[in-house]
C-alpha cells in the first residue's frame, strides 16, 4: 500500500528529482502541515521501492532532512518528522507583524455581546442541574431543528445532538460508525482537517474532483457504484475551498445513489449560511435521503470562539452517538448553548450581517488581485474564500515566498489527498477590508519575489519559517 508520504509527494511530481530536490519537497510538506510533527516516515528501503529510486538516494534525502532538523532518526529504527530548533523568521514580538490567511474565519458578529447578556438568566436557571449536557439543551436542539425545517427538511429535536463544533461532530460520527481499512469518498480539494480525521480513523481515501465550476457528477457516481465506499464526506454549499454549490438535481442523484449503495453520506454544512449573491437556495441533501448525517456549526456565522456545532441524524444513530460520546467528552459548554439559542432567534439579521462582511471582504481581495498580473480570481458568490488560479504549478513556492513577507498562506496541495493542485491557492474573504488590503500587498511582493528569482526553491531552503 502506498505510504502517506508518497501520497502527499505524488510520485509523478518527484520522478527524476535529485536527493536535494526530493528533500526539499519533503521539507515543504512539513512546513505547510501536510506532514505532522512526530509522524513516522517510511523506512529507507520502503521509500526507495515506492519511488523506484536507489536506497543510497533515499539515505541521502533523510540525511539532508536530519542535518537541517526536519527529521530525527534512530539507528536501525524509525524516522520521524520534527522541526528545526532555529528558523530564518524574524523575531516578531508585535502581534500584527504576520497576517495569517490559513484560517478563513471572521471576527465576532456585533450581536454576540448582547446575545451573551440576554443568555445569562437562562444560564443562571441551569445552576441547579449537574451542568453536563450530553445531548444538548432542549431549547437549542429545537431551534436547530426548526432551522432545518425552514430550509426544507422536517426535523425534530430528537434528531439533533449539540456538539463542541463541527469538527468535533465529525469526529464523534467517525468514532461511532467508523471502520478501519474501509474506503471513504472525499472531494478534491476539501477541508484538510476532515482528511486528517479520516486518516486517523483508518480510512483509505477516494478523491473525486471539485472545481470552481462544480463537481464532476459522473465521476462521483462512478466511484460510488464501482468502489462501494463505506462513507462519503461532502461540502455541498459554498464548498471549502472552491466556493462551488452542488445543484439540486445532482444532490438528489447522489443522495439516491448513496442510499441504494448502502453508503453513509456525511454532509458538512458549516458554510451553508454564507451566501453573498448566489441567487438561489438549494435543499439540504438530507431532504433526499433520510439516512444522511449532517454536521453544522455556529463558528462561521457568529464567531470561531464559540465552539458549538450539531449533528442531525436518524434517531437510531443519535442513540449510538450518545452511547459513544461519554468516552471522550461529557457534553457541550452550557454558556455557548445559551448564547446560541439567542443568536438562532435572530438568524435573518445574523445572516444579513455576514453577507455584508463577506461582500466587503470579497471586494478587497478582488481589488488586491487586480494589481497582481497572472493570478485569476473566479466568480465567488459566497463561502469563506476564493480559489484562485495561479496559471502555473507554483503554489508551494509562493507560500514559502509569502512567509518571507510575513504572510501565512497554505498552498493548494494542503487541501488535497496527494500533493496535487499546485496551480491553486485559497485566499479567505473573511478579514476586514483594511487587513485584506495589507495581505494582498504582501502577496503582490511575494509574487514579484517568486517571478524575479529572489525566492529559493524549497530544496534550497535550509530552514524555512515556522509560525
Amino acid at each position: 500500500m502506498t505510504s502517506r508520504l508518497v501520497q502527499q509527494l505524488g510520485a509523478q511530481n518527484v520522478a527524476g528529482a535529485t536527493a536535494a530536490a526530493l528533500a526539499g519537497h519533503v521539507r515543504a510538506l512539513i512546513l505547510d502541515g501536510r506532514l505532522t510533527v512526530g509522524e513516522r516516515l517510511p523506512s529507507e528501503r520502503s521509500l526507495a521501492l515506492e519511488l523506484r529510486r536507489s536506497r543510497s538516494t533515499i539515505t541521502r534525502v533523510y540525511g539532508l532532512l536530519e542535518s537541517d532538523g526536519y527529521v530525527t532518526r534512530l539507528h536501525g529504527g524509525s524516522t520521524r518528522v520534527t522541526l528545526p530548533r532555529t528558523s530564518i523568521i524574524r523575531d516578531s514580538s508585535e502581534p500584527d507583524s504576520a497576517i495569517d490567511l490559513s484560517i478563513a474565519s471572521m471576527d465576532s458578529t456585533p450581536g454576540l455581546y448582547d446575545a451573551t447578556v440576554r443568555s445569562l438568566p437562562r444560564l443562571a436557571a441551569l445552576r441547579g442541574t449537574s451542568g453536563y449536557s450530553l445531548r444538548g439543551l432542549p431549547e437549542l436542539r429545537d431551534a436547530v431543528a426548526q432551522r432545518f425545517t425552514q430550509r426544507g427538511v422536517d426535523t425534530s429535536a430528537d434528531e439533533i445532538i449539540i456538539t463542541s463544533g463541527a469538527l468535533n461532530a465529525f469526529n464523534l460520527v467517525l468514532a461511532t460508525i467508523g471502520r478501519r481499512g474501509e474506503r471513504a469518498l472525499v472531494e478534491q480539494p476539501t477541508f484538510p482537517h476532515a482528511l486528517e480525521a479520516l486518516h486517523r480513523h483508518g480510512y483509505r481515501l477516494l478523491p473525486t474532483p471539485v472545481d470552481v465550476d462544480g463537481w464532476d457528477a459522473r465521476h462521483l457516481t462512478e466511484v460510488l457504484l464501482a468502489d462501494h465506499p463505506h462513507l462519503a464526506y461532502l461540502i455541498p454549499d459554498f464548498h471549502n475551498p472552491t466556493g462551488a454549490t452542488l445543484p439540486d438535481g445532482e444532490r438528489e442523484r447522489i443522495a439516491t445513489t448513496a442510499r441504494s449503495a448502502g453508503m453513509i453520506l456525511i454532509v458538512d454544512e458549516t458554510t451553508s449560511e454564507l451566501d453573498i449573491d448566489r441567487g438561489w437556495s438549494p435543499l439540504p441533501l438530507a431532504a433526499y435521503n433520510p439516512h444522511v448525517v449532517t454536521v453544522g456549526s455556529m463558528s462561521k456565522i457568529a464567531w470561531g470562539g464559540m465552539r458549538l456545532g450539531w449533528i442531525r441524524a436518524e434517531r437510531s444513530l443519535i442513540t449510538r452517538l450518545l452511547a459513544v460520546r461519554p468516552s471522550f467528552e461529557l457534553g457541550t459548554a452550557l454558556l455557548e448553548q445559551c448564547i446560541a439559542v439567542e443568536l438562532l432567534a435572530e438568524m435573518p439579521a445574523l445572516t444579513a450581517h455576514v453577507r455584508e462582511r463577506l461582500r466587503a471582504g470579497r471586494a478587497a481581495v478582488a481589488a488586491g488581485l487586480d494589481a497582481i498580473d497572472g493570478i485569476r480570481m473566479p466568480q465567488t458568490v459566497g463561502g469563506l474564500s476564493t480559489w484562485v488560479d495561479l496559471g502555473a504549478p507554483v503554489s508551494t513556492r509562493l507560500s514559502l515566498a509569502a512567509r518571507e513577507r510575513e504572510l501565512i498562506l497554505p498552498p493548494g496541495p494542503r487541501f488535497t489527498t496527494g500533493g496535487v493542485l499546485e496551480r491553486r491557492l485559497r485566499i479567505p474573504i473573511t478579514l476586514p477590508p483594511e487587513r485584506t488590503a495589507m495581505a494582498m500587498e504582501r502577496l503582490r511582493l511575494a509574487w514579484n519575489d517568486l517571478h524575479g528569482g529572489a525566492v529559493p526553491r524549497p530544496e534550497e531552503l535550509p530552514h524555512a519559517a515556522v509560525i
